[in-house]
Parts: C-alpha cells; sequence; structure tokens
C-alpha cells in the first residue's frame, strides 16, 4: 500500500529522536561562572579553615556562591553571577598571594541522570569560552649551543677511541675549538673528524705551544639547525596539547622563531604554563673519577639540597629525546618515581655506557631554562627587560649495579606532581630549544558570553524566517518540514556533543546554513508532489512520486556539498575545520529528518487513507 511505512521504521525514527534529546539535553542546563584556585607550585594544599575565611572574605564583599568543590589539584567555586567573577579572583588573589594561582573557569551543571548515560554538553571554542593563548619564541642562539655541545662531545668521543690525544675544547657562537699537542695529531684529528661533520669549516690555528683545530659551523647549517629547532618544538608542543587533552588547540607557528598556542577552556594558567612553556630535558651522566681532568668535569648541585654536589663527567650518555615511553608509579617504600623505555639507539648506547662502568655511580641532571622579566628605566621610561638562565641540577645519583638495557627507571623525584610532570615531558619529547613567553593572554569566558548570545540570536532569527516560510508557502506541509526542522536541529546538537566537536563562531554559522539548506529537501518534495498532483495524479500517487523521484537530486546535491565540507576539514584550520564539522553533520541529519522524519509524519496523516484534497 502506498504511503505506509512498516512499524520497524516508525520505531527506529522515534528512537533516534529520543536518543537525540537526551544527548542534546545537557546544552540546557548553562555553565556555572566558577574561579579556580590552584598552586603555582604544582602541588596544592588549602585548609578548611583558610578556605572558611576566603568564602566570608567573598561574602563580606557581595560575592554570592553557589558551592565550594575541592578537587584533587585545585578548588572549584563555583558564583551565582558571571559579573562577580573578576571581582572574586581579584579579591582571593589578594587574600591568597603569589603562591596560589586564581584564575576565571565555567564549571558544568549537567544534571547528574544525564552524566550517568555518559551525555555532556557541546565543547566551546576560544572564541566562546574563552581559554589561554600563548606567543612563545624559540631561542635560536641555544639551538645553535645545544648542537655543539652534542657535536664536541661526540668528538671527544672519537678521539678517545682512536686513541688520539687532546687537551682542550672550548665552544664560541658558532665554532668548536679544540688543542692537540703537535700538529702530526692536529692532522690525524682533522682527517678522522671532517668526514663524519660536514657541516663544518675546518681550519688550522698555529700556538706557540702545540696545534689547534677549529671548526666552525656553515651558513646552510645554522640555517638547517634553527628550522630544525622550531619545527621540531612544534611537534613536542603539540604532543603535549594532546596530553592535557584539551579540545580543539591552536598550535602553529608564526614567523621564523615564534609559534602560537591557544587553549581554550583552559583558565588555570598556572598549569597550562607549567606543561606548555617547560623547556625541561635530561641528561644521563657518569660521576668522574678522582683523576679526571678538571676540563672534561661539571660539578652541579642536587635538585633537593643545593648545599650537596657531585662532580660529572662532561660527556653526556643518552639526552632525553632517547625516550620512547615514561609513566609515573611508585617504588617499594611509596616514593614517586619514573618508569623510562628507551629507543633501540638509546638502549644501545646505555648499555654500552653501563657495562663497562658496573660499581660506578651514573647521575639523572635535569636541565630547565627559564625566562624572566624586570622592568628597568631607560630614556627615563619603565622597560621590560627579559633575562635567560639555565638551571641544572641532579635528581638521583645511583650506582650502576648491571648492566642497562631499554628500560629503567628515575627515583629521587620530590611528589607525584613532579614525576607526573616530568613523565609527560618526556613521553610528549624534548624541546630542541629553549622557548621564552613573548606574550601571555588570558582570556576570560565572560568575553565569550556576547559571542554566544548574538550566535544564538542569529539561529534563532534564521529558523524563524524559514518557519514562516515553510507555513506560508506549504501550509500543513509546512508544519511537517518545521517540525523535521526542529528534530534536526536537536540531532545535529546531539551529534555534536556526542562526538566531542568543538563549538566555534563559524561553527555556528554552519549551524545557521544547514537550517537554510536543510528545507530545501522538503522544497524539492513538496514542488515534485504539486507537479504530479497538476498532471493529474492521486493524491496517494502524487505524494509517493515526490518522495521518490526527489529523492535522488537530494542526495546528489547534498553529497556534492558534503565533499566540499570534508575537504575544507581535511586542510583547514581552527575556525575553518569548526564550519567543516557542523556543516557535514548537518547535511547528514538534514538528510534524515526531510527523506525519514517528514515522510513519517505524512504517512501517518494521509496513508492509507481516502484524501480528496492536500493543504500544499
Amino acid at each position: 500500500m502506498l504511503n505506509r511505512y512498516p512499524l520497524w521504521k516508525y520505531l527506529l525514527i522515534l528512537l533516534v529522536l529520543v536518543v537525540g534529546l537526551i544527548y542534546a539535553l545537557p546544552n540546557l542546563f548553562p555553565e556555572d561562572p566558577a574561579v579556580q584556585i590552584s598552586s603555582d607550585r604544582g602541588e596544592f594544599t588549602l585548609d578548611e579553615r583558610r578556605l572558611d575565611r576566603l568564602e566570608d572574605s567573598l561574602d563580606e564583599a557581595g560575592i554570592a556562591t553557589q558551592a565550594i568543590e575541592r578537587q584533587p589539584q585545585s578548588v572549584l567555586i563555583r558564583l551565582r553571577h558571571a559579573d562577580d567573577q573578576i571581582r572574586a579572583r581579584d579579591l582571593l588573589g589578594d587574600s591568597l598571594g603569589e603562591d596560589y594561582v586564581v584564575a576565571l573557569n565555567q564549571a558544568e551543571s549537567t544534571p547528574a541522570w544525564l552524566e550517568s548515560l555518559a551525555a555532556s554538553p557541546m565543547t566551546l571554542g576560544l572564541d566562546l569560552r574563552g581559554g589561554v593563548h600563548f606567543l612563545l619564541e624559540v631561542d635560536m642562539e641555544a639551538a645553535i649551543t645545544q648542537r655543539l655541545e652534542s657535536d664536541a662531545s661526540a668528538m671527544r668521543n672519537l678521539l678517545r677511541d682512536e686513541r688520539l690525544r687532546y687537551r682542550n675544547t672550548e665552544l664560541g657562537e658558532r665554532s668548536i675549538s679544540m688543542d692537540f699537542m703537535n700538529a702530526e695529531d692536529r692532522d690525524q684529528a682533522r682527517q678522522l673528524i671532517a668526514p663524519e661533520y660536514p657541516d663544518f669549516d675546518y681550519s688550522n690555528v698555529e700556538k706557540t705551544r702545540g696545534a689547534g683545530l677549529e671548526m666552525t659551523l656553515t651558513d646552510t647549517a645554522v640555517n638547517e639547525i634553527q628550522d630544525y629547532a622550531v619545527n621540531q618544538n612544534l611537534t613536542t608542543l603539540r604532543n603535549r596539547v594532546n596530553e592535557l587533552g584539551v579540545s580543539e588547540p591552536l598550535v602553529q607557528r608564526q614567523g621564523p622563531n615564534r609559534i602560537v598556542v591557544e587553549l581554550p577552556g583552559v583558565q588555570d594558567t598556572a598549569a597550562a604554563k607549567r606543561i606548555i612553556g617547560a623547556t625541561a630535558n635530561l641528561e644521563f651522566r657518569l660521576e668522574a673519577r678522582p683523576d679526571t681532568p678538571e676540563s672534561e668535569t661539571e660539578t652541579f648541585p642536587f635538585r633537593d639540597n643545593e648545599a650537596r654536589t657531585a662532580t660529572l663527567m662532561r660527556d653526556v650518555i643518552i639526552t632525553g629525546d632517547r625516550v620512547s615511553n615514561a609513566n609515573r608509579s611508585f617504588d617499594e617504600n611509596g616514593r614517586p618515581q619514573v618508569n623510562i623505555s628507551l629507543d633501540g639507539t638509546g638502549g644501545t648506547l646505555m648499555n654500552r655506557a653501563t657495562r663497562t662502568n658496573i660499581g660506578r655511580n651514573m647521575a639523572v641532571l635535569f636541565i630547565e631554562h627559564n625566562s624572566r622579566e624586570r622592568t628597568v628605566m631607560k630614556d627615563g621610561e619603565p622597560t621590560t627587560v627579559r633575562t635567560q638562565d639555565t638551571e641544572r641540577g641532579i635528581i638521583s645519583l645511583a650506582t650502576i649495579q648491571s648492566a642497562l638495557g631499554n628500560s629503567f627507571r628515575i627515583t629521587g623525584l620530590e611528589s607525584p606532581t613532579e614525576a607526573a610532570d616530568l613523565a609527560l615531558l618526556l613521553r610528549s619529547g624534548s624541546l630542541a630549544a629553549p622557548m621564552y613567553f613573548a606574550q601571555e593572554r588570558t582570556i576570560g569566558p565572560s568575553l565569550g558570553a556576547k559571542n554566544v548570545e548574538r550566535g544564538i540570536l542569529s539561529v534563532q532569527v534564521g529558523l524563524l524566517l524559514v518557519v514562516l516560510f515553510m507555513l506560508v508557502r506549504y501550509r500543513v506541509f509546512g508544519v511537517f518540514a518545521n517540525l523535521a526542522l526542529g528534530f534536526n536541529l536537536t540531532l545535529l546538537v546531539a551529534v555534536m556533543s556526542m562526538l566531542g566537536a568543538t563549538l566555534t563562531l563559524p561553527g555556528i554559522a554552519g549551524i545557521v546554513l544547514t537550517l537554510g539548506m536543510a528545507v530545501d529537501a522538503n522544497v524539492l518534495i513538496f514542488e515534485r508532489i504539486r507537479e504530479e498532483l497538476r498532471n493529474g495524479l492521486s493524491v496517494q500517487q502524487a505524494i509517493h512520486a515526490g518522495y521518490e523521484r526527489a529523492f535522488s537530486s537530494i542526495v546528489d546535491a547534498n553529497i556534492t556539498t558534503l565533499l566540499v565540507a570534508l575537504i575544507l576539514f581535511s586542510i583547514g584550520t581552527g575556525p575553518v575545520k569548526g564550519f567543516a564539522v557542523t556543516l557535514s553533520l548537518g547535511i547528514l541529519t538534514s538528510l534524515f529528518t526531510a527523506l525519514m522524519v517528514t515522510r513519517a509524519m505524512v504517512n501517518l496523516c494521509y496513508g492509507g487513507k481516502p484524501v480528496k484534497k492536500l493543504w500544499i
């Protein structure tokens, strides 16, 4: 019989609509304005008495709170009014001092029964929810210095393996200088080193005592090192951001030596800077023997006790870039540790160094590059001057009991948080060169509130105009199309929420476009029904022909648009991707509602019934 659906199709449509409604519901519960208190040092401690005093201070200032929630490494204070966020942040920041970070935040208010079904609202992008914006600058000079240090260490190992004696090694801005006992030793060293290191220009240096060899990096090599440093840091930052679990982050290169990082929804700047801006790395070195020449050793303090020091060999066994995996755990005494797994080359180098030095101490050296800003008066005006310094400290100094391979552990860490951060940094990869914060900006959630309101208003206006047009043009069938349009919007929001897609301003534009395009299919169907009625077909035959004959045109038109959206998603970045996601999902939900939902409603009203006239 024409225009009748089997029962299973009606049940399928009903099931899809119910599931869509449930997973779209969390978006009707707006996030609560909140302030988050966390520690600037990673470990968080805030006793109940002090927390009560902070709550009393907020009450005295006329700032109404909804709830105070303790989290593993922070405290979240929910506020009743968004206008109080900045006042609350400033008040709490003054009360707590510099040891704590008070940041604006948004706290989810999804009911527990929806959370039990894994239903959550859509993630909002930086332009809607706020977040942090960092502009980091790569230290090009440090990149060259690190390359020179690495090459100098490898050259010394090469000379020792060939039993060629050298007296001193010095590093310049772009050069390595080595002294030898005589010209014959220098010439042999040059013949040995030059083929292995073609990125240097070599020149002999005459000295009153002995002979010298100077190796200078070529301009091409310098450019390659600097370009590699930026690209490697870019990759490492992306890995770190992925470890943080931030939705739709932006990490991209800007100019020759800068990288932009934008983290939507992140308001805890201390945690973000601790991970994103950390330039930590590890070096594994042997402890120097008492008879080792001073030119081949360096002395470093311990991180947990600067009064205690140890003298280490200049030569590095491996660095953190040989780490393939790292995880935090606890030893048999409950102290934090990091389990390390090395790649093939790192495991080979570690085994070679330790199997011939059993009973000797090996140190894990923690290296961190810091940038500090201070204001000085220059020409009568305050000027910000940035200085860089590198801190090196020994994490652990342990005796080699047996030859090590690809897996071992690092102990001597101060806290579980430090162990977790170190594991994350090693797991995501080390930086090829230090980076410094050239610009830091926090975008509060209140700035995105107006964007959300305007975006919702644009959707409402677009929806209203489409609804009015369909009602005036197609009457009863216009009602069917409008109901399907509402279902379409519900399904689109539900699918985006279920997939964890991020909604941005361009994404809202994609939703508005989807609403306009969604009725195109119904227009084609309804106009075809009108045409079939004019050609003399009965009502039931006209309805059936309208849906069947318009089907191929609708699918063809939407597939071409879907292909364009997929191309935009594959080659676009940031806002373009947000637009492509909503457009792609909107096309799929539009096909479902236009072809199945409206057909189901028409069948329920007219299917199998004697109808003489259609209000279309």
